[in-house]
């Protein structure tokens, strides 16, 4: 895994570290968004709409320009984000779980609802699930104290599975508490029962997961916010949605705990290309364009220590989330846990001014990247290093096929041909670039990363009745 004379250093520092942040012991608030493209925050660049509160998160934390959801469709992203690896490295890498799915993130995964119940924090997932509906996959069995909203998406291929029965429900717990959901109130009603729950929870550590339900079809926009974007009824919903981020912060203030509390805002996948020259990203949702993964990315949490008015491009993942709130709140990963992320919490708090080295770094989950077992031998060991394969990130398709690999400023799309582009030259992907060397060595990763998981990728759970 690592050599046995950094093993001393490393567990001691563990130590160290763990006792430091223990005492902090944040609270988390965990901001997910459905189907939101990179340019629609006007931080990102909109001008058909504006977002004022969460543009004042961003220039308070770090706003990150290249920053990738784990998969360009839903139910594959959010077992990425919620258990630090890859969807394919945990059997969840293709399409959607529907109403009549069997499948779900099986039972000997690690969630981060699990991994803070365990630790002493107060835990609930508040909106969209879509992550299996069979009562073993569900968020009460998945590391969450409480659940309010909606198991399913509300759009037409869902829907018809729940005609009979008066529409998808609205459920707190295990009860429904209304049917049909109504879409124009759900951006509200979720952001009431998260700060309900902050409330309750205010004097003990509590991690909130609050993956709404907008801006996925159909889009719901109250009356109060009906036309008050120049972008339809999507740039209404986007300002709804920036008004109630407001409340959760104005909640955080008025009870105090601001200081303690860290909030991370991203979206699911992207939804669509940019929309004028100075928007050049292309691709949509279900791609595996830059307009496909790449997405909005936040963090912030002054009074912890996470940099403020900071602009980040490095490339940063939704697996990152797991190892690097962990650290921030004290929390030693698993020793036997084999995930993908990568603990960045040193990077947020500004002890180092790049992704730091898995092997060098000296925070609390900083060398969980080195549990993957990583055979380089073969033609592609001089190609790379690995810590250079570590922080690669690998693009998977809707149906879970690795289709590229970016490292550094690096991209190359791998099939029907190999296409190398540069991103930080090119984010719009138009220019084919030359470089044999720099295509052989991508195309190692990815021959790397076609084995390591035919090798050590696990199962889903499936439901057997």
């Amino acid at each position: 895994m690592f050599s046995s004379k950094l093993t001393p250093f490393l567990v001691g520092f563990t130590a160290l570290v763990s006792c430091a942040w223990a005492q902090a012991r944040p609270n988390v608030v965990f901001i997910f968004i459905d189907d939101q493209g990179y340019y629609d925050l006007s931080c990102y660049g909109a001008t058909e709409l504006e977002t004022p509160r969460i543009d004042a998160m961003a220039r308070e934390g770090i706003r990150f320009t290249d920053y990738y959801a784990a998969a360009p469709i839903c139910s594959p992203s959010r077992a990425g984000l919620l258990t630090g690896c890859y969807p394919r490295r945990i059997g969840m890498e293709t399409w959607v779980q529907r109403a009549d799915s069997r499948r779900g993130i099986h039972s000997e995964e690690l969630t981060m609802g699990e991994l803070f119940q365990s630790n002493g924090y107060a835990t609930a997932c508040i909106g969209k699930w879509h992550l299996g509906f069979k009562e073993e996959f569900l968020p009460l069995q998945q590391g969450f104290d409480h659940y309010f909203g909606l198991h399913h998406n509300l759009d037409g291929v869902e829907v018809i599975y729940f005609e009979e029965e008066g529409g998808v429900p609205l459920i707190r717990g295990n009860e429904v508490v209304k049917r049909p959901a109504d879409p124009a109130e759900l951006t509200r009603i979720y952001t009431d029962e998260a700060i309900a729950f902050m409330k309750e929870n205010r004097d003990e550590p509590f991690f909130i997961y609050l993956p709404h339900t907008m801006l996925h079809n159909p889009l719901g926009v109250s009356e109060a916010f009906k036309g008050s974007s120049n972008f339809g009824e999507y740039g209404d919903a986007i300002q709804e949605l920036d008004f109630n981020v407001g409340r959760i912060f104005d909640a955080l203030e008025e009870l105090g705990i601001e200081d303690e509390t860290i909030v991370a805002y991203a979206s699911d996948n992207g939804r669509g290309p940019g929309r004028s020259p100075s928007q050049p990203i292309k691709g949509r949702k279900i791609s595996t364009y830059e307009g496909g993964l790449r997405v909005p990315g936040i963090v912030w949490g002054p009074g912890l220590g996470i940099r403020s008015g900071y602009e980040s491009s490095s490339v940063v993942t939704a697996m990152d989330w797991f190892p690097t709130l962990a650290s921030f709140a004290g929390i030693r990963i698993p020793e036997e846990r084999v995930i993908d992320g990568r603990d960045l919490s040193a990077y947020f708090s500004g002890g180092v001014d790049a992704i730091p080295s898995s092997v060098r770094d000296r925070s609390l989950n900083g060398d969980v990247p080195l549990r993957r077992n990583l055979d380089f031998a073969g033609e592609w060991a001089p190609l790379f290093t690995r810590e250079e394969y570590v922080s690669a990130f690998f693009y998977h398709g809707s149906h879970g096929a690795l289709a590229a690999v970016r490292s550094g400023r690096w991209k190359l799309v791998l099939n029907p041909t190999l296409e190398l582009y540069d991103l930080v030259a090119d984010p719009g992907e138009s220019k084919l670039v030359r470089n044999r060397e720099v295509s052989r060595k991508l195309r190692g990763m990815a021959v790397t990363f076609q084995e390591e998981m035919s090798r050590d990728g696990r199962k889903a759970g499936f439901a057997e009745d």
